[in-house]
C-alpha cells in the first residue's frame, strides 16, 4: 500500500500545504499525484508485483513483455473529489505455450483491486453497492456522478440473480407468499424465502407466477442435502402451493397454514355480518337512534382487552339492537382465544372441532365458508401449535419489497428484484 501527497489549498499563499492519504491499495507504487483543472485527482502509478498466470495453460510465468496502453478507472472519492488511477497493466510470455503455439502467447496481469475491462476499481464498487442498500440506482448515479448503467453493470457483476446454495448449511422453515409487480394488475409473483435457525431470514428465489409447476420446479431444485434439513412450510391456502410441498415432500415435512390468514378468514364472516346489521338498522332504526351507533366498526374488530370503557358501552348499545352479532362477536373471540393458549395440536384439533359444533348449532350463517376451510385445512391450521410457525417472516419480508417498489418506480424484472432485495438484506454485512 503507497501513500501519496495531495497538495491541498487553505489560502492563496505560495506555500501550500501538504498531507499524506493512503490509498489502502496493495502492491502499487504511486508514482505522481495532481488535481487536474476539473477538479478532480488523478493518480498516477505501478504495480510492484512481479508474474502472472497463464490464461492458457494456468501456469505462473515471470518472463516480462511489455505494457498494456494506459489504463484510467475511477477509484474512492478523496476529500470529496472524485478520483481516478491511472496506469499500465504489465504483460508477460508463457515460453512453453509460445514453444508449442509457435507464436507468442502472453497474458496481462490481474490485479486483486481492479477486475479487468471494469472502470472502477473494487472498493469502488463495493461502495456503489453499500450506497444502493436501501437506495434507488438513479440516486446512486446522482449522487456519485457516474452512469446510470454503470451502476447497473456493478450490480450484475457482483450480484447473482440467483441463490447460491453453497452459502447454507440448513434451511429448517420455508415461507411461501407472493407479491404483485405492478398493483392491480393481479401480476403475482412468489417470494420463497427460509427462516434458518438462529433466526436469520434468507431469500431463496423470486419466481415470476404462482402456477404449482413453478413452485415445485423450484422446490425441487433444492439440493437433497438441504431438503432434507427442511420441517416446515409456512403458507396462506392458496392451493397451489400446498399441492406443490405435498407433491415434493409428501409427509416428510410438516405444511403450516399462517395463523394470521385463518384469523383473517374468520374475522372477516363476522364483519360482513356486522355490515348486514347495520345496513338492516340504518333502514328499520329511527335515525337519532342509528347516529348512536356511529364508529362502531373499530370497536367491533377489536380485542376486548383492548377496547376502553366507551368503546365496551357502544358495543354493548350495538348487541342490543341484534343479538346475532353479539353472537357472531363471542364465537369470533372464543376462537381466537384458542389460538393463544399454549395446547397441543391434538389439544387444538379438539377445541376447533368443539367451536365448530358451537357455530353448527348456533342459526348463524356467516361462518359457513370458514367452516369449509376448516373441511379442507384442518391438519394444516392446526399444525401452527406444534411449534407456532407463521409466515410472519415472510410477511415482514413482503413489506420490505413493498417498501423496494415504491422506492424504485416499480421493478419488473425478477431477476432484478431477487437482486435488490438480496442487497437490502445482505448489503451491509458484505460491503460496509
Amino acid at each position: 500500500m503507497s501513500p501519496m501527497n495531495l497538495k491541498v489549498c487553505h489560502n492563496p499563499e505560495p506555500v501550500r500545504p501538504m498531507i499524506s492519504v493512503p490509498l489502502d491499495i496493495p502492491n502499487v507504487r504511486v508514482l505522481n499525484a495532481q488535481l487536474n483543472d476539473q477538479g478532480e485527482f488523478i493518480i498516477t502509478l505501478e504495480s510492484t508485483l512481479e508474474g502472472a498466470k497463464c490464461h492458457c495453460c494456468g501456469q505462473e510465468i515471470t518472463a516480462f513483455h511489455g505494457h498494456d496502453d494506459w489504463v484510467t478507472v475511477r477509484h474512492l472519492s478523496i476529500l470529496g473529489r472524485p478520483t481516478y488511477l491511472r496506469f499500465r497493466p504489465k504483460r508477460y510470455r508463457c515460453a512453453p505455450c509460445s514453444r508449442r503455439k509457435k507464436k507468442k502467447v502472453t497474458t496481462t496481469q490481474q490485479l486483486s483491486w481492479h477486475t479487468s475491462q471494469s472502470p472502477h476499481t473494487r472498493a469502488c464498487e463495493d461502495h456503489m453497492l453499500l450506497q444502493l442498500v436501501n437506495s434507488t440506482i438513479k440516486d446512486v448515479s446522482i449522487k456519485e456522478s457516474l452512469g446510470y448503467e454503470s451502476v447497473v453493470g456493478v450490480v450484475d457483476r457482483y450480484i447473482a440473480a440467483k441463490v447460491d446454495w453453497e452459502q447454507f448449511h440448513w434451511l429448517d422453515v420455508l415461507g411461501l407468499d407472493e407479491i404483485a409487480l405492478k398493483k392491480g394488475h393481479r401480476d403475482y409473483v412468489v417470494i420463497i424465502t427460509a427462516r434458518l435457525r438462529n433466526g436469520q431470514v434468507k431469500v431463496l428465489t423470486v419466481l415470476p407466477n404462482r402456477k404449482k409447476k413453478t413452485v415445485k420446479k423450484f422446490l425441487r431444485s433444492i439440493p437433497q442435502r438441504l431438503r432434507e434439513t427442511i420441517h416446515t412450510v409456512c403458507v396462506d391456502m392458496y392451493p397451489h402451493y400446498i399441492d406443490a410441498v405435498q407433491e415434493v415432500w409428501g409427509d416428510e415435512v410438516r405444511i403450516v397454514v399462517d395463523r394470521y390468514h385463518v384469523a383473517k378468514k374468520y374475522q372477516d364472516c363476522a364483519d360482513k355480518l356486522r355490515k348486514k346489521e347495520l345496513k338492516r338498522l340504518r333502514e328499520t332504526l329511527p335515525e337519532a337512534e342509528y347516529k348512536q351507533l356511529k364508529g362502531v366498526m373499530w370497536p367491533f374488530r377489536k380485542k376486548k382487552a383492548d377496547l376502553t370503557c366507551d368503546e365496551v358501552a357502544l358495543l354493548e348499545r350495538l348487541f342490543t339492537y341484534s343479538p346475532d352479532l353479539k353472537q357472531a362477536h363471542t364465537l369470533r373471540e372464543e376462537l381466537t382465544a384458542i389460538f393463544e393458549q399454549p395446547l397441543t395440536k391434538e389439544e387444538a384439533t379438539e377445541e376447533v372441532k368443539a367451536w365448530r359444533t358451537k357455530v353448527e348449532q348456533s342459526t348463524l350463517t356467516c361462518f359457513d365458508p370458514f367452516l369449509t376451510t376448516l373441511d379442507n385445512h384442518l391438519d394444516e391450521i392446526t399444525n401452527y401449535f406444534v411449534n407456532r410457525d407463521t409466515s410472519g417472516f415472510v410477511e415482514g419480508l413482503n413489506n420490505k419489497i413493498k417498501v423496494l417498489k415504491r422506492r424504485c418506480y416499480g421493478i419488473l424484472r425478477v431477476d432484478h428484484l431477487f437482486q435488490r432485495i438480496f442487497l437490502d438484506l445482505e448489503g451491509y454485512a458484505l460491503f460496509a
